[in-house]
């Protein structure tokens, strides 16, 4: 059973005077990298720019002191937005605080109860309709800015279709000097990682932007303008907390909690194969709940891991929590010291480095590819919880993928079950019996048995792969149906064994399956050479390839 410990406590028995350096580098790097996209965020969030900078502190210490993973940067992300604004424009703070804490106190319960491993029942079409989703409201959200549109209500504009109803109704009070410090900012964030790839282009175009608008004097909205600003550390403080308020978010609660525990655990999952590593899930959902309450104790807002600035971490020598915290202690000295600078940040600028969090989240390609190759249930789910989260919010697109997707899975269970009476043989008498069969030197033989679905798909990713193995057969005569997530998990397989110069070879694959994998492409990147009809054939091209 996975241990309940922190990832820290465990790589101090082996840590070094080198790595400490290398630590410390990584850390002020990623703190460098996250300063903008943290004050991005928490505008994008509805909340002050400083709050998005006491969530990378609070909440990004406290989940890498205790968290499961070796190199996880934890901050505000773009998941969080659309979610957090809402609460914000009907509940206040009040009902924010209270939502993260209760979202909170959910993620310790997972990790205690040790439900880490149960995120992968989270069909992977439901995660990329609603990421997709997010990044469509992210996008809509800033284009008023990005455009300097001067738009006037009497109500907040909370729903993405009312932003979007609003940039066309105020479109005429465009600010073309704004357009041009936005346009400015995106050719500098598309081209300057072409030039160079050690200081983030985010920065970059924070500095040209601050020098374009005060050099040139241009009539153009900065932070300044819009918010106030302070460098004061906050106090730890409490709302005033009602049964009422308490019912009314707790929804809202559950979403961040989930949403939480997916982003974290598949950042984990993505810097585990960067640093050769392993997490503990659920002492990572554990940090999750403590950072996020104490983030919310200090005025902060949800947290969990992100993926850009793991990387990040992982690319510049981080290998230990070492670096997630001193990027935390990082940024609270730039809180005190150049906070105040902020205020000259123009707001295009703001918009430009969410306009490419947003495509850099989207995973459009993916989406597409779903839409392409998907059996048709999947596409359904996929769709609707793409437009329930664009046109509603993540709360209700969530509740509905996953009552859909069951509704699915049960009926995929009934099409393809058949109950039928026991034949009894003597297992020698199976010709097809693997016991029977002489398998080549350094080809292994894994025979899947049922239908594969999001539920079960992870276990595909189990096969264990070695420099030594030279052939993986994978006999599916008892696999009857496949869905996109399972599809998903055979082709990350596919691209494990290529870049260990493995051949992957399948055997006996059924109508369903093969129609999926025909859809998808696999059949012709992997060839049709090594789908075979039957086990003996798979392993005479495996004996042949042995040679």
């Amino acid at each position: 059973m996975e241990k309940l410990k922190p990832k820290l406590f465990s790589v101090m028995k082996t840590y070094t005077k080198e790595q400490f350096v290398k630590d410390i580098v990584a850390g002020i790097i990623v703190a460098i990298v996250a300063l903008p996209l943290s004050i991005a965020l928490a505008l994008a969030s509805g909340v002050t720019p400083e709050q998005g900078i006491y969530t990378a502190i609070f909440a990004g210490f406290v989940i890498s002191f205790l968290g499961g993973s070796r190199v996880q940067i934890a901050g505000p992300t773009a998941a969080f937005a659309t979610i957090v604004a809402g609460i914000v424009a009907t509940n206040g703070m009040s009902g924010l605080i209270v939502a993260t804490i209760l979202a909170g106190i959910i993620l310790i319960i997972m990790g205690f109860c040790r439900f880490g491993s149960l995120i992968k029942f989270i069909p992977y079409t439901i995660t990329t309709g609603f990421t997709t989703g997010i990044a469509v409201t992210i996008f809509v959200g800033q284009i008023k800015d990005f455009l300097g549109l001067t738009v006037v209500t009497e109500e907040p504009l909370i729903e993405t279709v009312e932003k979007l109803e609003a940039v066309f109704e105020f479109l005429p009070t465009i600010n073309w000097q704004a357009v041009i410090v936005g346009v400015v900012c995106m050719v500098i964030l598309i081209g300057w990682p072409r030039i160079e790839k050690r200081i983030p282009p985010s920065l970059i175009a924070v500095l040209v932007s601050i020098a374009m608008v005060k050099g040139l004097h241009m009539n153009v909205n900065t932070i300044g303008d819009l918010y106030e600003i302070s460098n004061k550390l906050p106090t730890p403080g409490l709302p005033d907390v009602s049964f009422d308020l308490v019912k009314r978010v707790l929804p809202d609660a559950f979403t961040i909690a989930i949403l939480a525990a997916i982003e974290s655990l598949l950042s984990c999952v993505v810097s585990d194969s960067m640093v050769n590593s392993k997490h503990r899930s659920n002492m990572e959902l554990i940090a999750q709940g403590a950072g996020n309450i104490t983030s919310a104790l200090f005025g902060g807002i949800p947290a969990t891991g992100a993926i850009a600035r793991t990387a990040a971490n992982v690319k510049n020598g981080g290998r230990t929590p070492i670096a997630g915290m001193v990027h935390s202690v990082t940024l609270l000295l730039v809180l005190v010291v150049l906070m105040p600078y902020a205020t000259l940040i123009p707001m295009p600028t703001i918009a430009a480095i969410l306009f490419m969090v947003a495509y850099n989240m989207s995973e459009w390609r993916e989406f597409v590819h779903l839409l392409r190759t998907a059996p048709k249930s999947d596409i359904t789910v996929l769709v609707l919880t793409f437009v329930l989260t664009v046109v509603f919010d993540l709360v209700v697109a969530i509740e509905f993928g996953m009552i859909l997707a069951a509704m699915l899975f049960m009926k995929r269970m009934s099409d393809v079950t058949e109950v039928e009476g026991w034949t009894y043989v003597d297992p020698e008498d199976d010709p097809d019996n693997i016991g029977l069969k002489a398998v080549p030197k350094d080809t292994f033989v894994y025979e899947i048995s049922g239908p594969m679905f999001f539920g079960a798909a992870d276990k595909i990713m189990k096969i264990s792969l070695k420099d030594t193995h030279k052939c993986i057969i994978l006999r599916m005569r008892s696999v009857n149906a496949i869905d996109a997530t399972a599809m998903h998990s055979l082709e990350q397989l596919q691209e494990k064994c290529a870049k260990k110069n493995i051949t992957l070879i399948l055997s006996h694959v059924n109508d369903q399956p093969r129609r999926i994998m025909e859809k998808a492409g696999f059949i012709e990147k992997i060839g049709s050479e090594f789908f075979c009809d039957h086990i003996d054939d798979a392993l005479a091209k495996a004996e042949s390839l042995s040679k």
